[in-house]
């Protein structure tokens, strides 16, 4: 440097700088590496940033006044630059000479800061709101400017004047200047012009936020704090980043994919295009994969196939991600590869610190340097990571979205070939699934190759550090892997078994909530409860052999460190006998923060293998399902205009796949503009088939198809969306009050309205469930007719409907005066009666057209057409007219004003009820968390099928309705009673041992390192060899000690303490809800109660203890941290107070803010793949009427919504990260530069000591922040699971002082006194002073109308209702008095609908197992089903699926009959049923009870009266009243009620 600088500024002088209190920079340092530093720096980078500038412009932003003010800033600093060089030259031509520095450095720096200038202009041009490359150029030239500025008044102060008054006074211009440029630059200019931020409502502050405002993530805190003040709701999320949507990604990922298909294509296998030459014409009706490219045609695919095994190169999926995402993935790499080699500095800087401290009569500035300098390496390690971490998981969640939004876009499109070979499920899978882990495995990928670089690096300086015997501590690292890797498979073995022995748990729970009336009726409870605990016991088992597991592993993580340190530092001690190598602080501590830098990566590595492996598997199952044949948009010819007939078909010859044979042969149909063509044929002719090869659906092997105009089409089975009733019709055309009125009355809907709960506004449940199947079948028509298009296809839409209703259609809609008139419409049917009003018929047999003509061109041919006539004619007939008289009984059996309120009690149409149960408990489960408000607008009423209109004061104006109670969701803080009620489960005094326990292991390994500390203080004493094994010794005693106490610490927490608060849990709720009475099953859907067995319960046994273990553990670790540093040096206590309420208020901003993402997060989740599976089952109909790309937008928009809650919570991660990282680093500081200040006190064993807890802080404090988040979120399952553990129980089921005797009632007399009942609190009476008494041995038949409380008056037989006033005696005992079971197991209902639970015959006919075999076969044969069971091969062991489905209603009916015969008591309830059972069976049942129960009192309710016409007494009730009560002769001859009852029966003429 002698040349720039001259001889006499010499350019280093250790004496100078650093052996001095009072350390300075020769001046030629200054002025040319402190000088030139920034400079090099903005010459380095603006090429890059200019080329970055020109490729994204983000529009202009205008003049401000701070830019002008940056302007004329960087402006002056040129001038005050080159006024120090113009001095120079005057001074030059006076006779003074400077060095050369004194001309290069004023040249370079004035050209450095014009170049700083046109940066700041060019990036206002550019729109660049906040620039990061200034940023850091102005925050080094301060920083170097520091130096000469101190420097300066130190040689101005030291001699009395200032020599060089000129560059004296331009340097602290040019500082001030520079320190202004710094500030201005924190600052923001405006949005550009035109952007998207000034438009949107509701902005991510991210797009404009400055380049601290970035680093810091210190945008995202005006969420936190909203999120802290009140619960956040999806109004308040920030739009998505333009450049995140799927508008921007799922394009970008296709665009990629379609050049892979290209180059797929484009490279045919050689071999087989040698075979074939002649050109093959393309026949086929569809494209492989989604480009275009001829096939050959089916002959020569056979010899195709045989020579494809060689087949061509797959387009790669792989490729085409990595294509689409690699670069914006690599910039996060990058900051990876940086943040590996900074984590290595701090151990360097600790070893620096610890030598510091030995040293005598070095100046103190050393040791705050190199305090300052770890701070300063720790927060940019901080700052480099979670950028990495941001890119890594934006990454992730664009892949997703592109995924789903390629999937969803596939299967629009793709053939009905392809269709067979993935399930709707397994699609939905795609999406849910495997685009997840393609989601979690980004944010884990860089670790791939970074554990490696880290395990590497570590290893290096640790043999720097301590030699060979480093490899003693990596061998037992390297045997912990295998010894993890056993762990981790035999636990996931575990896991299936447990998800196995909880499904079939959820499976009982979910057949006993849908069977409790039976239930309670029969006194099964017990019986049933002991079934599940019996399920929960093992489940509990499971647990408890993965929590052992569990305990082990972490044992082995956690001790990992101490017994590598150990054998390492044993080994070093043993083996190397040199003197001057002892284990001295230096080398232990360092040692022991590498040993802990390598735990890291080494757990990580396995996982990320495991990932990989898993995502692959998903990357083969995406790449095949995008690898699928898609439709042919040009199969049919949409744009004919040539001829006069709207459809044309010429010599078409159809398949379905290309494997398969045709369907349709040589189909030859010209379907004039304007006419009615209807199709017939028997069942599986190809009616639906040709519909399909008209809308393009069908692969074309030959000929012509072509339709003028657009289309609609009315499938077989109605496609109904969840959406409202409007919707469902409009289906995207704009509403038109009057032409929607008038569709509505062509379809019948008018009346339906009426009925629905909210108008056309209802909510229509999945698949249309709340819908009959003809109002389904009538909204799909409805949806045609609005569309009002130029084809209709309707294919069979009559078949659904009553006959009058498909009359009333035929006529106003489809024939030839109805709506449609004039267009073109194609009819498949079935119903004759229509054919002689069409213009056409078309008949088909078995794929070909067999004749075609006028119905009565047809009639004379006398062909097939003439024979199906004959065959079906009759049988139409007279089915309508059974029709017509049905609809008559019905009205008469319900009077609109008797519609009972309580048709939730008395289910009068079994079957329907059937499907609609199941339906409500699929939608509870979905809604369980409250988390999905569409569904609840489900009907719970039995009759809402009726078509009669609902009491006055249900209807409300048409709004939406939302039927069940919504489900209470916490918002807010967990109380603290809460978490008391937790400990209480576990148990007080094993909660507060268990605390001291956690402490007791954390004490033994402070222990552990205090004694490391004084070992290796000998080092400094000499005294090396003399203690060296009671050295070792206690080491290893002190640690082994940490990690016994650990593991008996997770087993006693794990494995039986929150097992055993686990077990008590589960066991309180469902004892309570067993206990809890009929009412509340009625109010509270069976979904909600599924979701506290399931979700709430598998918290509380696994996430639960495992969130309280790890918060346990490092709140201990923090807390020790803090401890040894404060004990060491007494002055950190100072720091600690506010950098904990630092801390506590970071946290809570958080936790709230977090907690209630992540529920908007999983609330958004579920629309995107409901609305999935319904566009699946929906392809047809949406590519029938060009939907096609609303369908995909909406899809799009459903992701988008997804998004805008999740990128919020990685955000908020970061956000957290970066503060809580900082606590972290400021104890650093603090721990250093507290130890730098007690130097003299303090032995180089306890700095190192100090220091190196403090280093490991910031990752417990990290965890901590997440662990009392998640442990918020979940320990509300206490909560929930507590709610229901106390419902208010029904009467006890046994009372000890009021038993009945064993053989009560020996009579049979029952005794009705002013008996009035209801159903809840709050509504009408249903029974009033009901008073009637009936002799032992009786038959009572009770009859009618609907609502007149019938049923009711055996339920208070049972006492599922309780007297409001007035009681019921059996044979002189009052049933009031008695226990609930001891009533009901004396008493025997065969209940209207027969429940039968999954399990045995056997358990169904007897769960107490009290019954012999021969008594068993007995009751069978009595019920007629001995017969059936007998030619089944398991005889009584026959498995009932759920609810005994596998078993017809009849059987079904006739296994409840059997139960009664076993039970034999002396009195006996029939509730007759209604629609279950064909006559046959009634007739069995009736003599048989005529016979086995002639001694009993029977009661029973009847439908049919010819059943009771032969009884002792006939109880007629109306109103809740006893209206008749006598003999049925005798009633008859009053010709009252029952006498008008029975002339409507037809038993009386």
């Amino acid at each position: 440097m002698e040349w720039l600088c001259g001889p006499e500024l010499p350019f280093w002088e250790a004496n100078q700088t650093l052996h001095t209190d009072r350390p300075d920079l020769p001046e030629c340092f200054q002025l040319s590496v402190l000088s030139w530093l920034p400079c090099i720096y903005l010459w380095a980078v603006s090429p890059i940033y200019l080329f970055y500038l020109k490729m994204n412009n983000r529009g202009y932003i205008m003049m401000s006044i701070m830019n002008r003010f940056k302007t004329v800033f960087g402006l002056l600093l040129w001038i005050v630059c080159w006024t120090d060089l113009f001095s120079t030259f005057h001074e030059l031509r006076q006779g003074i000479s400077h060095p050369p520095i004194y001309f290069v450095t004023p040249l370079v720096l004035g050209m450095t800061m014009l170049l700083a200038t046109f940066l700041i202009q060019f990036e206002r041009l550019r729109g660049v709101q906040s620039s990061g490359v200034l940023f850091i150029f102005w925050f080094l030239s301060v920083l170097c400017a520091i130096v000469p500025f101190r420097s300066k008044i130190l040689q101005a102060s030291s001699k009395s004047e200032v020599t060089d008054k000129l560059r004296f006074t331009t340097f602290y211009f040019y500082f001030g200047l520079v320190v202004c440029e710094l500030i201005l630059c924190c600052f923001n200019e405006k949005p550009p012009l035109f952007s998207n931020a000034v438009t949107d409502p509701n902005p991510c502050p991210e797009t404009s936020a400055g380049f601290l405002s970035t680093m810091t993530f210190w945008w995202f805190t005006s969420m936190a704090i909203k999120g802290y003040k009140m619960p956040l709701e999806a109004k308040d999320l920030w739009s998505l980043n333009q450049r995140d949507s799927s508008k921007v990604m799922v394009p970008k990922l296709l665009k990629e994919w379609e050049k892979e298909l290209a180059k797929a294509k484009s490279e045919p296998n050689l071999s087989s295009q040698a075979l074939y030459s002649k050109p093959l014409p393309s026949t086929t009706n569809h494209i492989v994969g989604g480009g275009g490219g001829g096939e050959s045609s089916p002959e020569e695919v056979e010899v195709l196939l045989s020579n494809q095994k060689s087949s061509p190169r797959q387009p790669s999926f792989l490729r085409a991600l990595i294509k689409a995402f690699g670069p914006y993935f690599l910039i996060g790499s990058a900051f990876k590869l940086l943040q590996d080699i900074i984590t290595f500095v701090n151990p360097q800087l600790l070893r620096m610190l610890i030598i510091f401290t030995k040293q005598e009569g070095v100046p103190d500035w050393w040791g705050y340097a190199l305090a300052f300098l770890m701070f300063f390496t720790a927060f940019l390690q901080t700052l480099i990571l979670h950028h990495h971490f941001q890119y890594c998981f934006v990454t992730g969640m664009n892949v997703r979205t592109a995924i789903i939004g390629a999937i969803y876009r596939k299967a629009l499109v793709i053939t009905n070939a392809a269709k067979r070979s993935s399930t709707v499920g397994e699609v939905v899978n795609l999406m849910s699934v495997d685009a997840q882990r393609f989601m979690d495995l980004t944010t884990f990928l860089n670790m791939l190759w970074s554990a490696p670089l880290q395990i590497m690096l570590a290893l290096y300086f640790l043999w720097q550090n301590l030699g060979p015997s480093v490899l003693a501590g990596v061998a037992v690292m390297i045997m912990l892997i295998p010894f993890n890797a056993v762990i981790a498979m035999k636990m996931r073995g575990y896991q299936v078994e447990q998800m196995r022995l909880k499904d079939s748990r959820i499976k009982l729970m979910n057949e006993i909530l849908n069977g409790i009336k039976v239930l309670k009726l029969y006194a099964w409870e017990n019986s049933f409860k002991e079934k599940v605990l019996a399920i929960r016991q093992k489940e509990l088992n499971v647990l408890r052999k993965t929590a052992y597991l569990g305990a082990l592993s972490t044992m082995a993580w956690t001790s990992a460190p101490f017994m590598v340190a150990l054998t390492s530092f044993a080994v070093y001690v043993y083996v190397t006998v040199d003197e001057n190598t002892a284990l001295d602080a230096e080398r232990a501590f360092v040692s022991l923060s590498l040993f802990n830098i390598l735990r890291f990566p080494l757990n990580m590595l396995p996982q990320v293998i495991s990932s990989i492996v898993q995502a692959s598997v998903s990357l083969k199952r995406i790449q095949s399902f995008l690898s699928h044949d898609e439709l042919d948009p040009n199969s049919v010819d949409r744009n004919n205009t040539a001829t006069e007939f709207s459809v044309t078909v010429a010599n078409g010859k159809f398949t379905w796949a290309k494997e398969d044979p045709p369907v349709l042969h040589n189909i030859n149909v010209m379907v004039p503009q304007g006419s009615l063509l209807a199709v017939v044929g028997h069942v599986g002719c190809g009616k639906s088939s040709l519909i399909s090869a008209l809308l393009g659906e069908m692969e074309r092997l030959e000929g012509e198809v072509s339709i003028r105009g657009s289309v609609a089409y009315v499938p077989q089975q109605a496609w109904i969306q969840n959406i409202t009733l409007r919707d469902n019709i409009l289906f995207g055309k704009p509403y038109n009050e009057q032409k929607y009125r008038s569709v509505l009355e062509a379809c019948a809907l008018t009346p339906d309205l009426e009925v629905l709960p909210g108008g056309d506004l209802t909510e229509i449940g999945e698949k249309g469930i709340n819908l009959s199947g003809g109002q389904r079948q009538r909204v799909s028509l409805a949806r045609a007719l609005y569309s009002d298009t130029d084809v209709y296809l309707l294919d069979d839409p009559l078949s659904a409907v009553d006959a009058h209703v498909a009359k009333h259609i035929f006529d106003n809609l489809i024939g030839p005066d109805g709506a449609l008139k004039g267009k073109t419409r194609i009819l498949v049917t079935h119903g004759i009666s229509f054919l002689p009003q069409v213009d056409n018929i078309m008949v088909m047999v078995d794929g070909r057209v067999s004749e075609m003509g006028s119905y009565q061109e047809l009639l004379k041919q006398d062909g097939a057409f003439a024979e199906f006539l004959r065959n079906y004619a009759l049988e139409d007939i007279v089915e309508e007219d059974e029709a017509i008289e049905e609809l008559i009984e019905d009205e008469e059996l319900f009077p609109d004003d008797a519609l009972s309120n309580h048709a939730d009690m008395v289910d009068n149409e079994p079957v329907i009820n059937e499907a609609k149960r199941n339906f409500i408990r699929q939608i509870s489960i979905v809604s369980a968390d409250g988390e999905n408000p569409r569904f609840r607008s489900v009907r719970r009423q039995g009759c809402s099928q009726r078509k009669h209109s609902e009491p006055q004061e249900k209807k409300k104006p048409h709004d939406m309705v939302k039927l069940i109670q919504t489900e209470n969701t916490e918002t807010g803080r967990v109380k603290t009673k809460v978490y008391l009620e937790y400990a209480k489960a576990v148990g007080p005094l094993l909660s507060v041992f268990i605390c001291f326990l956690y402490g007791c292991q954390n004490a033994a390994s402070i222990g552990s390192n205090i004694w490391l500390s004084e070992w290796t203080n000998d080092a400094a004493r000499n005294a090396t060899k003399e203690n060296l094994n009671m050295r070792v010794g206690v080491y290893a005693a002190l640690g082994t000690a940490q990690g016994v106490l650990l593991l008996v610490n997770c087993l006693l927490c794990r494995a039986y303490s929150m097992l055993r608060a686990a077990k008590l849990m589960h066991g309180n709720l469902l004892q309570g809800v067993l206990r809890a009475p009929q009412v509340f099953f009625e109010s509270t859907p069976t979904g909600r109660l599924l979701n506290r067995f399931s979700k709430d319960i598998d918290t509380i046994d696994s996430h639960i203890p495992e969130n309280i273990d790890i918060w346990m553990r490092t709140f201990w670790y923090t807390l020790n941290v803090l401890l040894i540093c404060s004990v060491l040096t007494p002055m950190f206590l100072i720091v600690v107070a506010p950098l904990m309420v630092f801390y506590w208020w970071v946290q809570r901003f958080y936790v709230a803010t977090s907690r209630q993402l992540k529920r908007l997060e999983s609330v958004s989740r579920s629309p995107i793949y409901s609305n999935f599976s319904e566009t699946i089952t929906g392809a047809s109909v949406i590519r029938a009427y060009g939907r096609h790309s609303a369908f995909v937008l909406m899809s799009d928009t459903k992701v988008d919504e997804n998004q805008k809650s999740y990128y919020p919570g990685i955000v908020s991660n970061r956000w957290l990260g970066v503060r809580i990282e900082f606590i972290g680093n400021c104890i650093v500081l603090f721990a250093a530069m507290f130890a730098v200040t007690r130097k003299q006190s303090l032995t180089a064993g306890l700095v190192g000591l100090s220091v190196s807890y403090a280093l490991q802080v910031t990752m417990s404090l990290n965890w901590m922040v997440r662990m009392t988040s998640d442990l918020e979120s979940n320990i509300v399952a206490v909560e929930r699971v507590k709610e229901y553990s106390e419902t208010k129980p029904e009467a006890p089921w046994e009372v000890e002082d009021k038993k009945p005797s064993p053989n009560w009632p020996v009579e049979g007399n029952v005794q009705f006194q002013n008996y009035s009942v209801r159903y809840r609190e709050g509504l009408d009476l249903v029974l009033k002073n009901l008073t009637l008494s009936v002799k032992g041995g009786e038959k009572i038949g009770i009859v009618g109308r609907t609502g007149a409380g019938k049923s009711s008056m055996t339920l208070c037989l049972f006492r599922l209702l309780e007297a409001a006033a007035g009681e019921i005696t059996i044979d002189e005992v009052k049933i009031a008095e008695i226990g609930l079971h001891d009533l009901r197991s004396k008493l025997t209902i065969i209940p209207q609908e027969p429940v039968l639970f999954s399990g045995t015959l056997r358990m169904n006919l007897d769960p107490f197992e009290q019954c012999s075999d021969d008594e068993l076969w007995k009751a069978l044969e009595q019920s007629h089903l001995h017969k059936f069971v007998r030619n089944q091969p398991a005889k009584l062991e026959l498995e009932c699926t759920e609810g005994g489905e596998n078993l017809s209603v009849g059987q079904r009916q006739l296994v409840c009959l059997a139960r009664a015969l076993l039970r034999k008591t002396r009195i006996l309830v029939l509730d007759e049923a209604t629609a279950a059972i064909d006559l046959e069976t009634d007739d069995l049942i009736q003599s048989t009870i005529r016979t086995q129960f002639e001694d009993c009192t029977v009661f029973t309710i009847a439908h049919r009266l010819n059943t009771i016409m032969d009884y002792t007494r006939v109880l007629v009730l109306d109103k809740g009243q006893v209206a008749e009560f006598d003999t049925p002769t005798s009633l008859i001859s009053q010709k009252g009620i029952f006498y008008s009852m029975a002339k409507d029966a037809g038993l009386v003429l």
